[in-house]
């Protein structure tokens, strides 16, 4: 391993790192926290609903985390949630018209603001930033995951 390796490395992870505190710092700013935000993004594009599990997936949060989530927002009257015929573990969430507009404009802000910046480089950089990021994120995957420091 290079010192540039390491260097950009380092780099790399505090711009990750920036851009997370930059979203924790916009979903406190509208009074909710970071994991909340995230679901309410998830649920407010998906017209027809969604499992739990679909939801932990999208957003990489724990099973636990989601159902509370869910909990509160199905307590401030934001969700619904329903059986899926045939089997009732299975329940679909669905944001009600009460929960869209108490969270559109931060919604649609924030990926107004992520369509924005990414349109802001050519289709070549996008394709390349995409690429680049994906094979990153596999290749910390598979070397967190690994047992030793080969």
């Amino acid at each position: 391993m290079t010192r540039e390796a390491r260097r950009n490395a380092y780099l790399y992870c505090k711009f990750r790192d920036e851009q997370f505190a930059l979203y924790d710092e916009y979903a406190k700013s509208h009074g909710m926290p970071l994991k909340t935000l995230l679901v309410a993004n998830v649920l407010f594009y998906a017209e027809d609903g969604m499992t739990q599990k679909e939801i932990c997936q999208r957003t990489f949060q724990s099973k636990q985390t989601v159902n509370l989530i869910i909990k509160n927002f199905l307590a401030d009257g934001h969700v619904t949630v329903s059986e899926v015929p045939g089997n009732k573990r299975i329940k679909i969430v669905r944001m009600t018209e009460e929960g869209r507009a108490s969270c559109e404009n931060v919604v649609r802000h924030i990926t107004w603001a992520e369509d924005t910046a990414m349109s802001m480089f050519t289709e070549e950089e996008q394709k390349q930033l995409v690429d680049l990021s994906r094979s990153f994120t596999k290749n910390l995957t598979m070397l967190v995951n690994q047992e030793t420091e080969d």
